[in-house]
């Protein structure tokens, strides 16, 4: 019997050095443990806390700007004004007042400084846009759209451990399954071989019968260790991924369902609530607004903007500005260097993509979800199918034996009875555990890994022994 799918789990685990003191866990708790323990889990929810947290920022956006200043300013010359200069900024020349010229030539010298060529000021600003082409609600929308994504990939991200659990715990069952099954061989071709002993001894077999069953138990002794180093192994990897220090014990057996739900029950489950679905239309969300974004780079933007002056040299200049101003503000985008067009065809491009992508993602699982429930199913007709095998293989150990004891049976027949009946042990456990594997990914698929306990409950016990 060929070890598939052990082998592959054991192949791709490295070495764990085993630990003492076992804790039995139930398949429930393991989920439970590993929700709040995994790593890779607990980065998920970290990164949907930061887009949510982004989402969050941009509700500012509407909010209006508002910003403290200070200016110092080096002029190259104090600014100054004369009298002469203010008379001819009228645009008249002095007038001739006779008696009066000397007292109108002295105003006209008269020199008055407009500011200091040292310049300090302070002051409050503020900038409110008030229109935006939608730019605004397009940022908004795309930044709820990246946090979707985030819980979509949290989602997926609690699937795939949900399957990587599975087959971790129950490998270790099979794996236990798979030693006992070993321990068995290996009592009865201990058996076996002290039978042949005994029937060398009296002279009804030759040597050469006792060898065979003296190779064929060691031959036994080998598997059976490396069905212990096995079992190590995936114990030790099932510790690890629910980051334990106590070497974790299943409590649970495996088991098949004499029936499932409709494959349609599932299909249609899946398309509803499948993350990767849900992380689409997040992409489409975002793909949406980005095209809103650059669509409104063509319509003007309005904006409010005031100006409170805090602190002013002591100047004229300072005298003659007013403390506070307001005002509308217009910008209209005439020529654009950043090829708004070609970015408009480009967001749309990506959106018609996600589009495509949904479709083909849709059709993908449907089919996974009937390749895996199609699987399901043969494992669970192999098990039931298997049942008989296994009377008839101990059966016919058991004839083997007898007429071994009897000389009418070679030791090499009675070896192979002994392995068929443990082939057929191993065929049965290994075709439950893939049946296990196929009902958590189908659970897992649809979103209804919180259900794995109803199956459990109306479970069939597979026993080999």
């Amino acid at each position: 019997m060929s070890m598939r799918p052990l082998a592959i789990l054991i192949g791709c685990l490295g070495a764990f050095s085993p630990i003492s003191h076992a804790a039995a866990i139930s398949f429930d708790q393991a989920w439970q443990v590993l929700q709040q323990e995994n790593n890779s889990l607990a980065a998920q929810r970290s990164n949907v806390e930061r887009y949510e947290h982004l989402q969050n920022a941009t509700d500012s956006l509407n909010l209006p700007s508002v910003s403290i200043g200070a200016n110092y300013t080096r002029l190259d010359t104090d600014v100054t004004v004369s009298g002469e200069q203010l008379f001819e900024s009228t645009g008249q020349a002095l007038p001739n007042l006779g008696p009066l010229n000397p007292l109108l030539a002295g105003i006209g010298g008269i020199t008055s400084t407009i500011t200091e060529r040292d310049i300090f000021s302070s002051s409050i600003r503020a900038v409110w846009p008030i229109f935006t082409g939608g730019r605004i609600n397009a940022a908004q929308s795309a930044a709820e759209g990246k946090k979707e994504q985030a819980q979509s990939e949290l989602a997926m991200e609690t699937q795939a451990r949900f399957e990587d659990l599975s087959k971790y715990y129950f490998s270790v069952l099979l794996a236990q399954d798979v030693l006992e099954t070993r321990k068995l061989v290996e009592q009865g071709l201990t058996k076996h071989r002290d039978n042949a002993l005994k029937l060398e001894q009296q002279g009804q077999i030759a040597r050469v019968e006792r060898l065979q069953a003296e190779s064929a138990l060691d031959k036994a002794v080998i598997e059976r260790k490396k069905a212990q180093k096995s079992l190590d192994i995936v114990q030790a990897a099932l510790t690890q991924i629910l980051n334990q220090n106590a070497t974790v014990e299943p409590s649970d057996s495996l088991f098949i369902n004499s029936s499932l739900p409709p494959l349609n029950a599932f299909v249609d489950r899946t398309l509803d609530t499948y993350p990767g679905l849900d992380l689409l239309d997040a992409k489409q969300k975002q793909a949406d607004s980005l095209i809103k974004a650059e669509k409104g780079k063509y319509y003007p933007e309005v904006y409010l903007y005031g100006n409170y002056s805090l602190y002013e040299d002591d100047s004229l200049a300072s005298q003659m500005k007013p403390d506070w101003l307001v005002g509308v503000g217009v910008n209209i985008p005439l020529i654009d260097t950043h090829g708004r067009s070609d970015h408009v065809q480009a967001a749309k491009s990506a959106l018609s993509q996600v589009k495509f992508l949904k479709a083909q993602a849709k059709q993908d699982l449907s089919v996974l979800v009937q390749k895996t429930y199609l699987e399901a199913q043969q494992a669970q007709e192999e098990v039931q199918g298997l049942a008989s095998s296994i009377q008839l293989a101990q059966e016919n150990l058991k004839l083997r034996e007898k007429a071994f004891s009897q000389g009418l049976s070679t030791s090499t027949d009675v070896v192979d009875a002994q392995l068929y009946v443990a082939s057929v042990q191993t065929q049965k456990a290994a075709a439950s555990f893939n049946y296990l594997i196929s009902l958590s990914k189908l659970l897992a698929l649809s979103n209804e890994m919180d259900a794995f306990n109803q199956y459990q409950d109306n479970a069939i016990a597979v026993s080999t022994f």
